[in-house]
């Protein structure tokens, strides 16, 4: 199959391009290293496979409207994840 064919078909099925929905697992895991681990930023990017952490904060900020240092200290900081 063709890289354009699969484009397509993937399109069809799932409503998303690939490369979105690829940003959008990247983007729910650095959400979940961010609530979860104490790993850097820049770890974070890295495990994520984001290719920097610059990229990481502007498709983190894109998503979310916040960045994930800013979005890291919320989730510290909500009552909902204190009483979990």
């Amino acid at each position: 199959m063709s890289l354009r064919s699969f484009t397509r078909h993937f399109k069809k099925k799932t409503g998303t391009t690939f490369t979105q929905r690829l940003l959008n697992h990247r983007l729910a895991a650095a959400q979940r290293l961010l609530e979860t681990s104490s790993c850097s930023i820049e770890q974070v990017a890295d495990l994520a496979g984001f290719g920097s952490t610059v990229s990481l904060r502007q498709h983190f900020t894109r998503a979310f409207s916040i960045s994930p240092a800013s979005y890291r200290r919320q989730f510290k900081s909500s009552p909902i994840s204190e009483a979990a």
